[in-house]
């Protein structure tokens, strides 16, 4: 979710990018912007527009063709020529360059990147594939990865982002990455598809500022020729017709209505609603004397509170909350659960229109934005997607850290005080959201050392830039003089403030009343025995056992 009201620095009211040199917020990114050139489409030592180097035949052998310059984008076309190199693109070397920063792994002075070779990569399907009447996936051919590395020589070697995660040692595994690729890393998906992780506090910065440069749209990605059939990740990267996948005044007319519906919510008849859920959850397991708060506490707790707001049916709101956990996790089952989401919201719509009531789904449909019923349908499953599965981990994060963790676990039975400082730690170092497919490439520029080209996709590693020593250097507690955690992202796509406002209510008031109500609760195993769920883009425990004294 987003901000139709953000200010950029380095960006004049439209939230287009001016010249960098008046941000003075982030000076070392004064290096980025419109001023950066388009890179040259002939290397050093090239004949120019022949591909060939003077006095020799093509690459591999004399009959070798040239190689053609890719299309220009409308950006990239305007802009002047950059200064040939032979360095092989995207990759680091002297960490002196004037583009990248000073000092950090991956600064480079390497030239311009080679074009890639031209071809007509399939559209990606703008609905998930076999919902009937919008959109087929088209079928797809083997991907032919011979001409892989001359594509994308930077990730050659690349790390791998692990669909399960990194699991216990997360911190050690992005911190490996930094200091073998500075801030902004190659990295490959699942299928080996090819990805770029920002893992840098002012480039993440930088990037979501800066829409001239990086958009939303992921049809202009230019490795869909690699994906296959069936791959897990199509839900979270794939083109929807959601606000998530606009920018500009389209994206501002949609994402005003959810922030004008989401502020209508008073914070303390919000707190009400939680506080009676959580009462009922904890009575519900309150005589055993043992629970496992995740299934039974945090996962519902969030979807009860959504259902109400949104005049969801409330049949099975397990099964709601597993589905919506599955969109933001990915992996197997995330487009059956999008299709039972999509089907119960085209119902909730119509039913709506038909009969209003005092909702939130009511609410969008009689804004003055005029919001036809497929807008309504993907921009409320966009919400809730990011209003379950972050808001239910927000909340088991911090009770795994307020139950083990001695500067908050000293005493539970007066640790209201702690709450918020256990909240907070948790959005900068242990987010629920830790990884987030984020933007593409607008035109071929450079990014932290590296060349990034038009149609590239970009990863922000928002776990790994809150951590990022440059912007947070001490290990733990708040960092001095800065806290604008990344947690609910940055520029016009960020978390809009109504919406963090409610998740942070629904947060704050499950831990509150769950420690009035069972003071005495601890682990019912070892710290070392809980299990993450295996997700390298969210950060949630698999399961949470604790026992209590019974009331």
């Amino acid at each position: 979710m987003t901000d139709p009201h953000s200010r950029q620095p380095g960006a004049c009211p439209s939230g287009m990018p001016r010249p960098l040199s008046g941000a003075r917020q982030y000076s070392p990114l004064r290096q980025y912007g419109t001023s950066c050139p388009a890179p040259s489409t002939t290397r050093r030592g090239e004949a120019p527009g022949t591909g060939r180097t003077r006095g020799s035949a093509g690459p591999g052998s004399s009959s070798s063709p040239a190689v053609p310059a890719a299309p220009a984008t409308p950006a990239a076309s305007t802009a002047s020529a950059m200064p040939a190199s032979s360095a092989p693109p995207g990759t680091a070397d002297a960490p002196t360059t004037a583009l990248g920063f000073p000092g950090t792994p991956g600064a480079t002075a390497a030239g311009p990147p080679e074009p890639r070779r031209p071809g007509s990569p399939p559209v990606p399907p703008i609905a998930p594939p076999g919902e009937r009447d919008r959109g087929q996936e088209p079928a797809r051919q083997p991907a032919d990865r011979s001409t892989f590395e001359a594509r994308w020589p930077a990730h050659h070697g690349a790390a791998r982002l692990p669909a399960e995660g990194p699991g216990n040692r997360r911190a050690a595994f992005y911190h490996q990455i930094r200091d073998e690729h500075g801030p902004v890393a190659p990295v490959l998906l699942e299928g080996d598809i090819p990805a770029w992780l920002v893992l840098g506090y002012r480039e993440v910065v930088y990037v979501a500022g800066t829409p001239a440069l990086f958009g939303r749209d992921a049809r202009i990605w230019n490795a869909w020729d690699l994906v296959p059939s069936g791959w897990p990740l199509q839900p979270i990267v794939g083109q929807r017709p959601s606000l998530r996948s606009l920018d500009g005044p389209a994206h501002t007319r949609r994402l005003a209505a959810i922030g004008d519906v989401v502020g209508r919510f008073e914070s303390h008849d919000l707190r009400a609603r939680v506080t009676r859920g959580a009462d009922t959850l904890i009575d519900a397991v309150a005589g055993n004397g043992r629970a496992e708060l995740m299934s039974q506490y945090a996962g519902p707790l969030p979807a009860m509170v959504n259902a109400e707001m949104w005049g969801l049916p409330a049949g099975d709101l397990t099964a709601l909350a597993r589905d919506l956990t599955l969109l933001v996790s990915g992996g197997t089952g995330a487009r059956d659960a999008r299709r039972r989401v999509h089907a119960m919201l085209v119902r909730v719509v119509r039913r709506r229109r038909d009969q209003p009531c005092d909702d939130a789904v009511s609410a969008l449909i009689a804004h003055p934005a005029e919001l036809t019923d497929e807008e309504i349908v993907e921009d409320v499953m966009a919400t809730l997607t990011v209003a379950q599965a972050p808001t239910a981990d927000w909340i088991g994060n911090t009770l795994r850290l307020m139950l083990t963790d001695d500067r908050f676990a000293v005493d539970l039975a007066g640790g209201r005080l702690s709450v918020g400082g256990a909240m907070a730690e948790i959005l900068w170092a242990d987010p629920p959201i830790q990884n987030l497919v984020a933007r593409w490439a607008r035109r071929d520029l450079r990014l932290g050392g590296r060349w990034i080209r038009s149609g590239d996709l970009l990863i922000f590693g928002l776990s790994a830039a809150n951590t990022d020593p440059r912007a947070r250097p001490r290990e733990s507690g708040r960092a001095a003089g800065n806290n604008a955690h990344l947690a609910f992202g940055h520029g016009e796509h960020r978390c809009p403030f109504p919406a963090q406002m409610a998740a942070e209510t629904i947060a704050t008031t499950a831990v509150e009343v769950l420690l009035d109500r069972l003071p005495d609760l601890e682990l019912a195993v070892e710290p070392t025995a809980l299990l993450w769920r295996p997700s390298v883009w969210v950060r949630g425990l698999a399961t949470l056992p604790v026992r209590f004294t019974s009331p």
